[in-house]
């Protein structure tokens, strides 16, 4: 399941009868961890890639879990008290260097019990079952903060806004677990205005880039701008190069490195006429 994006959280009756549950929406890589006994655990992503290998405590962590488990989570790094998306985003062994950063996995859903699909459960039941599941579960796996007040949701997500929190996830309370796209029933509302979208191509060297060319979901196209700060270069040239195809003429944009695989990236859309200012790549 994944949350529409909202401008406002929705009141406790305005996700369908049977109230809301808020939850702190947090900085990371959406994940579905299964514990599998005494094979390895698997953390799917959403693009269905086992994240497992990239991130071994976390992989560890799940495999203790009781067999036939399976939660829907965020991996999340932290780092100097914040959360540290960047993290993710750097090899497993620069990761292993660096000090200071700390994996987690924070679970929000239960989908299996051990023998027991329970997606069909309402939330409530969900996070009741959760909750009992993690009880005596040490870090790093956690599950999400979760309340159905409005009021302390709000002042959560204020409170916690220095530590990276980005803002809510929104559920009906009464909903079972359903495919994709079955209607609003996970809202997210998140500060400020922002937007994923996917990277199409990119300019400038292909070791150095310029900007980003980004196709909208509703089909608009633009290119970044202002210019990729170094930083920027170096974190999108090292994610694109594995999915890089020959160089070619973008008859809007001129010389271009197209991407041959999925991409997804942040970014802030703003002026008349629009231009789109880059903020990160999804690496998930």
């Amino acid at each position: 399941m994944r949350p529409a994006a909202v401008a406002a959280v929705p009141p406790a009756d305005g996700l369908g009868g049977g109230g809301v549950q808020y939850e702190l929406k947090l900085d990371g890589f959406r994940c579905v961890a299964f514990a599998r006994g005494g094979r390895p655990a698997c953390l799917q992503s959403r693009g269905g890639r086992d994240l497992a290998p990239e991130f071994p405590p976390i992989a560890a962590a799940v495999a203790r879990l009781p067999e036939g488990l399976v939660l829907d989570a965020e991996l999340v790094a932290w780092r100097d008290g914040r959360f540290a998306f960047g993290e993710l985003l750097r090899t497993r062994r620069a990761r292993a260097a660096a000090t200071g950063v700390a994996l987690g996995l924070i679970a929000f859903d239960l989908l299996a019990l051990p023998g027991r699909d329970v997606r069909a459960l309402p939330l409530t039941d969900r996070r009741r079952l959760l909750l009992a599941a993690l009880a005596d579960v040490p870090p790093p796996i956690r599950p999400v903060m979760a309340t159905t007040d409005r009021a302390e949701a709000l002042e959560w997500m204020e409170r916690l806004a220095d530590t990276g929190v980005e803002g809510l996830v929104c559920k009906a309370a009464a909903a079972p677990y359903r495919p994709r796209g079955a209607g609003r029933v996970w809202v997210k509302y998140r500060r400020g205005d922002t937007l994923d979208a996917t990277v199409r191509a990119v300019t400038g060297p292909a070791a150095h880039p310029h900007a980003l060319i980004l196709q909208l979901d509703d089909g608009r196209v633009f290119l970044t701008t202002p210019r990729l700060t170094p930083v920027q270069s170096r974190e999108v040239a090292e994610l694109a190069r594995p999915l890089l195809g020959p160089p070619a003429t973008d008859p809007d944009h001129g010389p271009v490195h197209p991407l041959t695989a999925p991409l997804r990236a942040e970014f802030t859309l703003t002026g008349r006429p629009p231009s789109a200012t880059f903020l990160r790549l999804r690496g998930d």
